[in-house]
């Protein structure tokens, strides 16, 4: 069988090391962007907690997204 040449820990590690360097970060920063101005004290205390628990991840991909604020359109 060819799975059997492959070992299963390293194939773990690097599913495990791309969930929390890319997948959860990413998922965070798209949840920090549509809740940030609605959230509860609650709900904010556990963003800061996945902000600080997936925080290397956050640096590495904070270089390529920008969560600015949308520009207002003032009516006359």
């Amino acid at each position: 069988m060819p799975f059997e040449s492959l070992p299963l820990a390293p194939l773990l590690y690097l599913a495990l090391t791309g969930a929390y360097l890319l997948v959860l970060p990413l998922a965070n920063y798209f949840y920090l962007q549509k809740r940030w101005y609605v959230a509860s004290s609650v709900e904010r205390l556990l963003m800061y907690f996945f902000v600080f628990m997936l925080f290397p991840g956050m640096i590495l991909l904070g270089p390529f997204l920008n969560f600015r604020p949308q520009k207002r359109e003032i009516e006359v």
